[in-house]
């Protein structure tokens, strides 16, 4: 069994994807992997995971959120994670 995990932020006040946010896949307290995200706000993290716990760590384009942790368990394949940001607020949802 193996898992994939990617990412997509977008920032709702811009109403456009967010460019070049830092993201970190970090499991057991452990950066596995570091990625921006794209033009399009996307970044996709390995696509031979482990089953398991793992956070994805944003530092989104936000005056106030300077800093985003989602922990997500994933098991046999492939999850999407994206994040809505604003000034305001910030939310994510189980993507496809």
């Amino acid at each position: 069994m193996s898992c994939s995990l990617s990412t997509h932020v977008l920032d709702t006040a811009a109403g456009r994807p967010a460019a070049e946010v830092p993201v970190e896949l970090v499991c057991d307290g452990v950066v596995l992997e570091s990625a921006k995200t794209d033009a399009d706000g996307r970044a996709r993290f390995a696509d031979e995971l482990e089953p398991g716990t793992y956070s994805l760590v944003f530092a989104p384009p936000s005056p106030f959120f300077r800093r985003v942790e989602l922990t997500v368990e994933l098991e046999d394949g492939h999850y999407h994670v994206p994040l809505l940001v604003s000034p305001y607020g910030c939310a994510s949802y189980r993507g496809s």
